[in-house]
Parts: structure tokens; sequence; C-alpha cells
């Protein structure tokens, strides 16, 4: 029997994959549950295993080739007989034309965790999975070269995923320059240390009277903000003395703490007493959400923004914060993120501040309620009882679904959140 392995639906949001590599040649066996392909996603690499056994007969889509989620993109034969049957149904099948973008996703539904690829004759690897080793392709790839039991190993990748370094390691070889690793598509354990990852992508270089494409990333991307247009919003400034921030930052950046981090804590703990600022519409009514996950935007070398998500922010002590968000904005450069781990926010940060620029309006992400936009914090004349004083302040923008929140609601989070980082910083350590 041949049976087809389609391009499988890796997010919520996806309607076509782009092909990074194979993993398996054509006439190569393989096992059920065995990755055949990595497959780029909108915003993350992900191996695809085979849900049958037998021999990769061909490949309809070739590396770097794209196709709509459904389509076929190789075909497996049970036997080494039915090769050359599955090649020449093959030839007569065009590879499929890259999909149009299909219709952004309402931003009335809350963000959704990404759908099982079941149906696509090929399932997203998970980060573990009992009973059997979580290899990236190029460590599986180097084992057979250079003969090492990949059962003997222990993975030093995330989730205890076996890279090729290891592979080198047990080889006695030098370890080479790491590379990109494909990302799993389970919910992502609790992270606590940062895992190894490869250097980000430099961006392609720009020919001046050329079209570029956009990558998955950047459509994603463009979809998103087009279901944005279709919320009524408005926006609240608000300035906010930064002084006592930057003195807690000095005692605690030796200890590893971002401001990302110091930034979404304080964000998280404010949210606590303003649950509507991180509710979602829906058509039935305000969806109030379980969760304080603030998402932080981080823009990608390559094109496109990605926003980690810093689950349970409030509940988490700082330091802890710091490190899963070092983690996080490493993995987002090499695209190793897991689906929950960008598309579970429920509050999104976007911080231009670092880059100098004084006040923005941030977009609001569908699903989601509120955006805070960032500015830098910058030396300004207070008028005080005594007279005046010289004091740092931010400006930050709030940007605000109108049909669940008003103007007295974003006001309200905005001052309790300048009174907790202008008076009250020390509840950001505890």
């Amino acid at each position: 029997m041949i049976h087809e392995v389609f391009m499988p639906a890796l997010s919520s949001t996806m309607t076509e994959g782009k092909i990074v590599s194979w993993v398996k040649s054509p006439g190569d066996k393989v096992e059920k549950g065995e990755t055949v392909v990595v497959v780029e996603s909108d915003k993350a690499d992900m191996d695809v295993e085979s849900f049958y056994e037998g021999y990769l007969a061909t490949i309809i889509v070739d590396a770097g080739g794209s196709a709509p989620v459904g389509n076929a993109i190789a075909l497996i034969a049970e036997t080494e007989a039915e090769i050359e049957q599955a090649q020449q149904r093959a030839s007569t099948q065009s590879a499929p034309a890259a999909a149009p973008a299909a219709p952004a996703p309402s931003a009335a539904a809350p963000a959704a965790e990404a759908p099982s690829a079941a149906s696509n004759g090929a399932s997203a690897s998970p980060a573990a999975r009992e009973g059997r080793l979580i290899v990236s392709p190029r460590a599986r790839k180097l084992a057979k070269e250079l003969k090492v039991d990949l059962s003997t190993l222990r993975g030093s990748g995330p989730h205890g995923r076996i890279v090729a370094e290891d592979v080198e390691a047990a080889a006695g070889r030098p370890a080479s320059a790491p590379t990109v690793q494909a990302a799993s598509l389970t919910a992502a354990a609790p992270v606590v240390a940062s895992a190894p990852a490869a250097a980000a992508p430099a961006p392609a270089p720009v020919v001046p009277g050329e079209v570029t494409p956009f990558n998955t990333l950047q459509k994603a991307v463009v979809q998103g903000m087009v279901a944005s247009l279709q919320v009524p919003v408005f926006r609240v400034s608000y300035s906010i003395g930064t002084d006592k921030l930057d003195q807690l930052y000095k005692q605690v950046k030796s200890k590893g703490v971002t401001m990302s981090a110091l930034l979404a804590k304080a964000v998280a703990l404010t949210l606590q007493k303003h649950p509507l600022l991180y509710a979602a519409y829906t058509d039935q009514g305000t969806h109030y959400n379980s969760a304080i996950n603030v998402a932080v935007a981080v823009a990608m070398d390559d094109g496109g923004l990605i926003t980690p998500v810093l689950q349970n922010a409030d509940q988490v002590d700082l330091y802890s914060l710091s490190r899963t968000w070092k983690d996080l904005v490493q993995r987002a450069r090499v695209k190793q993120l897991q689906p929950q781990e960008y598309n579970s926010g429920t509050f999104t940060i976007s911080n231009l501040g670092m880059f100098g620029v004084d006040t923005f309006d941030a977009i609001l992400p569908p699903g989601q309620g509120s955006i805070l936009a960032i500015g830098a914090a910058k030396s300004q004349v207070v008028a005080t009882g005594n007279g005046f004083s010289i004091q740092k302040q931010m400006q930050v923008n709030i940007t605000c679904d109108h049909r669940i929140i008003y103007g007295a609601h974003a006001a309200a989070f905005l001052k309790d959140l300048a009174d907790l980082i202008e008076n009250n910083t020390h509840s950001l350590t505890l």
C-alpha cells in the first residue's frame, strides 16, 4: 500500500508550511513515529513524524518549497516493490504551489492551542515521549555516520533532546558550530536553565529593485495585524517615574535579572487587581482568563516578530522569571519555541524604550484585550511641592479593546502600575 505524507497544521493560524529539510531520502527505510521532515510553521521549525512504516518512495515538495496544509508532500511505500509504483504515481502529480494567505483569524477568538496534526498523515514530534529517544534530525544523521548508539546518550538540548553536539562529544570529535534545532509541539515544561541554542540566521541581503517575498513568520504577523484592524480600540498614555525601578535594577542585574523581566513582573502584579485588562472579547461576552501570561514582543533578525510568553508571571519569583525569559528569547531567535510558548499570552508588552523611542502606540494582538507600549526613561523637570526636581520618567501607552474595556479601567490600571513602580518596587522581589 502507498501512503501520502501530508503537510500538517502545526498551529491554529497555519495555512501553508515550508519544507526546511528532509531527514530521510528517497529509498530510506522509515519507522512509524520516526522524523522524516522538518517543517517551518508560522513561528517555529518542527519535526514531522511518519504515521506509517515502510520506505520513503518519493519526495513531492523539495526542501525550500512550500505546500498548503493538507497537501501531499511525499509518498511512503509499505514495501520496496511498491517504490517504483509510488514514483510513477508522484510523477502524475504536480508539486503544489504555495497557497494564498487565508483570511485572518477573528480577533474575537481567544488564543487557541495548536490543533493536532493526527489527521495529516504525520505528526509534530513532542519534546519527550515515553519509551523513545528525542533526537534532532542532524544528531540522528551524525550518529549514523559516526556509528554512535543514541540510546547511550543523555541529551543536552531542550527537554532532554539529543543534539549534534552530544553525538560529536560521544564520538570524541570536536564540537562543531551549533545549528538550528527543530522545536516540538507539546506544552513546555518549566524551564530551569537555558538550553544550548544556535546562532540566529543572518538577514537576507537587500537587493534594490527586487521584491523580497515574506517568510512564514512575516506572513503570520501580517495576518494578525490585519485582524486587529477590525477591533475598535482606544489608547491611554501615562508618565511613570523610574528612579526607584532603576535603583532596583542596579541591585539585581548582577543576579541575572533583566529589565524585561522587571517590567513583566510589575505588569503582572498590577494585573492581579485588574482582571478585565487581561480578559478577551468573545461573541458570547467577556472571557476572563484564568492566568496572567505576559507576552513580550521580540523582533526577529530575519524579519517579523514573535511574542514569547512568561506563564503565570504574577506567581513566579523575579529571578526564575528572568531565567525563563532569557531561555525563551534564546530559543525564539532560532525558532525553537513550542506553540504554547508564544500563543498563550493574555496581556502583551512591547518595549521600544531600549532603542531610545520616547513614545509609540502598539497594535492590539488578536484574542487579547490589552497591549502596553513602553518608551524610554528620560530625565524630566518635574514640579514638586518644594519647587522643581529632575526625575527620570518613561511614557507608557496602553491600547485596549473598547468592546470590553473602557477608559476608566485603563486609567485605573496605569495608575496602579505607576504606584507600584514609583513607590512599591520592593514587592517585585518578594
